[in-house]
C-alpha cells in the first residue's frame, strides 16, 4: 500500500442480524440492510455468519445446503452483488461437504460485477461444554484447510469465521492483509466475555482494518447471540458498532493512514517465528 494507490478511502459497512430458519424471510431480510448500506455509500458490504439460515436444530443447516455455485443463497449474493455494484461478503453459506452428514460454513465473496472471486471454509470448529450450554459443530460441519487471502479495490483481505478468531496463528499466515474479515455468531456467554478483545487485538497484531459482522439477538433454537457487529481500525480503535439488533455498522477505511501506522510501527517487518507450514490459497 502506497500513497499514490487507488485505494486510499473507501466506505465500508458490516450487516448485524438475528436469522430464524426462514431462508427467504433472511434473504428478504439481508437485501434490505444491503440496499440500506449501498445508499451511505457503502463500496464492500460483510454479511455475518449463517446469515440465511439459523435452525432450530444444528442438523437444519443440512436441508438447505448448496453445491457449489449453484441455489438460491449463493444467486442470491451474485445478484445482489450485481445489482448494488458491490463487493459483498457472504459471512457463511452452508455448501456440501465430502461426507454427507455435514456441511462445509464457507465465506463467499462476490465483485460488483456478481462474480464470485474467493471462497473460504471456516478452519476451526466451535466445541463448548458449560455444562447447560452446549456447541459441537464438528457434528454438522467439515472443517476447510486453507487460508485464503485475495485482491480487491480495498486492498488484500483475509477471510476467516468465527471460532477462528480465536487462533492467531490463522491470521499471521495470511501475512501483510490490509484488511480481515470475521462473520461471526458468537454466543452471548462467550461474546460478552472476549469478542471485542478478540477482534480488537487482530487489528492490532495485524496493523489491519477488521470488518466483523455478526449475528446478534435471539433466536428461535433458544440460543442468543451476541452482536456488538464492529469495524475497528490498525490501531485498535473501534470506528462503529451495533449492540444488538439487525443493522448496519459503517466506516471509512484509509489506505494513507493504516500505512502512516506500518511506517511508525513496523511490527509485521521485525517478525522472527515462520508460519510457512500453513497451506495458503491465494485468490485473485
Amino acid at each position: 500500500m502506497t500513497s499514490d494507490s487507488p485505494r486510499q478511502v473507501s466506505r465500508v459497512a458490516a450487516i448485524q442480524m438475528a436469522s430464524g430458519p426462514n431462508v427467504s424471510a433472511n434473504l428478504a431480510e439481508t437485501a434490505r440492510l444491503i440496499a440500506m448500506a449501498a445508499k451511505q455509500g457503502a463500496k464492500l458490504i460483510a454479511l455475518p455468519e449463517f446469515f440465511a439460515f439459523m435452525g432450530v436444530k444444528d442438523t437444519d443447516k443440512l436441508s438447505i445446503r448448496e453445491k457449489e455455485g449453484d441455489g438460491p443463497i449463493q444467486s442470491f449474493l451474485a445478484n445482489t452483488a450485481k445489482k448494488h455494484n458491490v463487493w459483498l461478503i457472504g459471512g457463511s453459506v452452508p455448501l456440501t461437504a465430502s461426507v454427507p452428514n455435514k456441511v462445509r460454513n464457507s465465506c463467499l465473496v462476490y465483485n460488483g460485477l456478481g462474480q464470485r472471486v474467493a471462497r473460504y471454509d471456516k478452519i476451526h470448529l466451535f466445541g463448548l461444554n458449560l455444562g447447560t450450554e452446549r456447541y459441537q459443530e464438528e457434528n454438522t460441519i467439515e472443517p476447510g484447510n486453507q487460508v485464503v487471502t485475495f485482491d480487491s479495490p480495498f486492498g488484500r483481505i483475509g477471510l476467516s469465521i468465527c471460532y477462528d478468531l480465536r487462533f492467531p496463528e490463522l491470521y499471521r499466515a495470511m501475512s501483510n492483509v490490509d484488511l480481515i474479515v470475521i462473520p461471526s455468531a458468537f454466543t452471548a456467554t462467550t461474546g460478552k466475555a472476549h469478542f471485542e478483545t478478540l477482534v480488537r487485538a487482530r487489528a492490532i497484531e495485524n496493523l489491519a482494518y477488521v470488518i466483523a459482522p455478526a449475528q446478534g439477538g435471539y433466536h428461535l433454537s433458544g440460543r442468543e447471540t451476541h452482536g456488538d457487529t464492529m469495524i475497528v481500525d490498525p490501531w485498535g480503535v473501534v470506528l462503529d458498532r451495533l449492540p444488538r439488533g439487525s443493522g448496519i455498522v459503517m466506516a471509512s477505511i484509509n489506505a494513507d493512514y493504516q500505512q502512516h501506522l506500518r511506517n511508525s510501527l513496523p511490527a509485521l517487518s521485525h517478525r522472527t517465528l515462520d508460519c510457512s507450514h500453513l497451506k495458503v490459497k491465494n485468490s485473485g
